[in-house]
């Protein structure tokens, strides 16, 4: 349900509205639009409820929300969610660069790759310090080394990161170094983790599941928002199909399916979507071209020696040459690609 305040609402009216949800069991979240405030109610709502809110002063109307995902919704938000990273801006307009590599390996390959995706034009350092792999035997990231140094390559650079978070027990570890947690494939339907996530406050980037509908994968995201977290972007990183040419099939339509139905800001991930970084190019082109608000990419300093997704990742020179390719296509469709950062974060 969506309790619509009047114009000219008071501060109080809303805790007055709030107040009396708490009382019946229901919880409210208040969100403040361009043209509206709107408390969104969830919970099991009873018939009457609507009828009896309407009778509050500063309230103007209820309307019941016709979609499981309630806060996901553009119904209750018809405005785009805006993400701040830092200086960074997802969902504003502008297509957002994240890069880096899939595991973080060394110092001097972190570094390495950090400085030449920023010379390029990335605003985010993406890189896995706990990684989560289909073998045990595979290599599993550095772990809390990892994250000091994807911090050490932020702070030289300038660059915010992001990184994955794979359990409950790693969130403060996590957040205590990263500007975005990210929650992968294998995990975005692990809803104890993504409350988790919820309660840092903290920008959270959700992956849609290897096998999930959008639906699930933005009832995911309601998870992260009932919590009151309402930075939350969403991932799209290829579904598991039948067709095995690919990793896994890159969905594209989903881009501007969701950009419909929901408020949160979207970005492509091509690499894991298509597996093969003969692929990566044309996917991100046109990823950008359906309205993603930023394209997340593998880069690699020797993608041959990786220990992690070689074959889908670009090396530097592929990347700069991306980048000039992305840069026409994001002009074309009215989405330029966001400036670069040009200092490194204060100490």
């Amino acid at each position: 349900m969506m309790v619509i305040m009047k114009q000219g609402h008071s501060q109080q009216e809303i805790d007055d509205v709030l107040r009396r949800l708490e009382e019946v069991g229901l919880k409210g979240h208040t969100i403040v639009g361009v043209e509206r405030t709107v408390v969104a109610v969830v919970g099991s709502i009873y018939p009457e409820l609507g009828d009896e809110l309407e009778t509050m002063s500063g309230v103007g109307s209820t309307v019941r929300i016709s979609v499981p995902h309630k806060l996901a919704s553009r119904e209750i938000k018809p405005e785009d969610t805006i993400v701040k990273v830092g200086s960074v801006e997802i969902g504003a307009g502008k297509t957002v660069i994240i890069a880096g590599p899939c595991a973080v390996e060394s110092e001097e390959q972190i570094m390495e790759t950090a400085r030449a995706v920023k010379d390029a034009g990335a605003n985010l350092l993406r890189g896995g310090a706990f990684k989560p792999r289909s073998s045990p035997y595979s290599f599993r990231g550095l772990g809390e080394e990892g994250l000091r140094l994807l911090a050490q390559a932020s702070k030289e650079t300038g660059l915010p990161f992001m990184t994955e978070v794979m359990s409950v027990r790693e969130v403060d570890l996590v957040a205590k170094y990263a500007d975005v947690l990210q929650i992968g494939t294998r995990n975005a339907q692990n809803f104890m983790l993504l409350e988790e996530v919820g309660r840092t406050g903290k920008p959270v980037l959700l992956k849609r599941g290897l096998a999930s509908q959008i639906e699930d994968w933005l009832l995911a995201a309601e998870y992260i928002l009932n919590i009151g977290n309402p930075n939350v972007i969403l991932c799209e990183r290829g579904i598991r199909t039948f067709e095995t040419a690919t990793r896994n099939t890159f969905d594209i339509n989903a881009i501007p399916l969701v950009k419909q139905i929901s408020h949160l800001p979207i970005v492509a991930d091509p690499s894991h979507g298509t597996g093969k970084w003969t692929l990566v190019g044309p996917v991100s082109l046109a990823a950008i071209a359906a309205g993603a608000d930023g394209v997340i990419l593998e880069v690699h300093p020797n993608p041959d020696h990786a220990l992690s997704d070689g074959a889908q990742s670009l090396n530097f020179r592929r990347f700069r040459e991306l980048m000039e390719q992305a840069r026409v296509v994001a002009e074309a469709v009215d989405r330029p690609l966001l400036s670069a950062a040009t200092e490194p974060t204060p100490a």
